[in-house]
């Protein structure tokens, strides 16, 4: 099958999005189709990559003469399917949502974000002047809590199939003895900003790591969080969490805890760790993949606060790696996660709060959740039963 990915975003930038497109690209690559991108990145020449660019500030990834740039490549190429990929709102993938109309192909839409009321909004003033329920759309989401906004939205006529994220779960099971996790070493904007005061910078954080993980009489609670620390993601919210956690646990049990990742709201993060003293808690700035796992093979709790998390791949991670996931209910999460399983969900604030506190007080219970998430595989989030869930989506968007 000639397959033609469409995204906004793609390599070489690094966010959910990019990555997942890029790993969705290899896996068909790899069962043996012909795929190709196209995308409104500036970056290197890849193989299969079209990238249809024009001089806008902050590389914004849209192009104004989008649509007939798409629809050159896509009547030149004989693909067989169109798949787009949109965050909320996203021009230049609907750009190509409509030169695959136009072409008559069948066309495939997974939205990787979750419809808040105003995209909803959004969507339906879209509807009332375009009318893109009638294109024949086979629209896809990553999870159930993503897809029921949109089936609000799209109706009855439009189908809105759940398809999970995909992940080479077994790749992140831990292996005994990892290496342990610091900081990046590719400038800056990966290893994070010096700190002062009582939060740590990344260097001596990797200190601490060294010396509290290889230490066996080091019994610290050790809380994970993985994610750009942007504000739609409340990184904030999550220190007030932790903040709380620490209260309400026993001062006989020790905590610590790895926030990974960077963004706009670190400075005002740091500002927060300073001001309230929590020396116990690190920000080391963006890890690789290969430092997550490492990060991850020692982490005794992960937790992912975001309410309106469409799909939650960091959470995914852990919980393949083996480490119990405190996460709300109402998010994608909820879709590999179970309560008392794979670990413990939230509907409110205060939810999670006593969710860590549990697992931090109970041993035997982040044992068993541990034990249970290494020995069984989300299966829906291997790329097999991801690769089999797009090409039933491709068959319904061919009829």
């Amino acid at each position: 099958m000639r397959i033609l990915h469409v995204s906004d975003c793609y390599l070489p930038r690094l966010g959910g999005i990019e990555v997942q497109v890029a790993d969705l690209v290899r896996a068909q690559r790899e069962a043996g189709h012909t795929v190709e991108v196209v995308t409104a990145t500036p970056g290197e020449r890849l193989p299969g990559v079209h990238r249809v660019v024009a001089n806008l500030p902050f590389d914004l990834p849209v192009h104004p003469r989008g649509t007939a740039h798409l629809l050159r490549i896509m009547r030149s190429g004989r693909f067989d399917v169109v798949h787009v990929h949109t965050g909320a709102v996203s021009p230049f993938a609907w750009m190509g949502v409509q030169a695959a109309v136009r072409a008559g192909l069948p066309v495939v839409a997974t939205v990787h974000s979750m419809w808040d009321p105003v995209t909803r909004g959004v969507y339906r003033a879209l509807q009332a002047a375009f009318g893109w329920r009638r294109w024949g759309l086979v629209l896809t989401a990553v999870s159930e809590a993503a897809a029921r906004p949109i089936r609000a939205v799209a109706g009855p006529r439009v189908p809105v199939q759940v398809v999970s994220n995909g992940l080479d779960v077994t790749s992140w099971r831990p292996e005994p003895g990892p290496s342990q996790p610091g900081p990046a070493q590719s400038g800056p904007s990966q290893s994070g900003t010096a700190q002062s005061g009582t939060a740590q910078s990344g260097s001596a954080r990797l200190g601490s790591v060294r010396d509290g993980v290889q230490d066996a009489g080091d019994a610290a609670v050790h809380v994970v969080a993985v994610g750009r620390l942007a504000p739609r993601k409340q990184p904030l919210r999550l220190l007030k969490l932790l903040e709380t956690a620490r209260d309400r646990v026993p001062r006989d049990i020790a905590m610590r805890a790895t926030i990974v990742g960077d963004g706009p709201a670190r400075g005002r993060m740091e500002r927060y760790l300073r001001a309230r003293r929590m020396s116990w808690v690190s920000l080391p700035g963006r890890y690789s993949r290969e430092q997550i796992k490492d990060l991850l093979a020692v982490a005794d709790v992960f937790v992912a606060p975001a309410p309106r998390e469409s799909f939650g791949l960091a959470a995914l991670e852990a919980r393949a790696a083996g480490v119990p996931v405190v996460a709300r209910a109402q998010s994608g999460v909820a879709d590999f996660v179970r309560p008392g399983k794979e670990g413990l969900l939230g509907r409110t604030f205060d939810d999670l709060v006593a969710s860590v506190v549990r697992l931090a007080r109970d041993s035997a219970l982040r044992r068993s959740i541990a034990e249970h998430n290494r020995e069984t595989e989300p299966v829906r989030c291997s790329w097999p039963a991801v690769l089999e869930g797009f090409a039933h989506c491709y068959e319904l968007a061919g009829r």
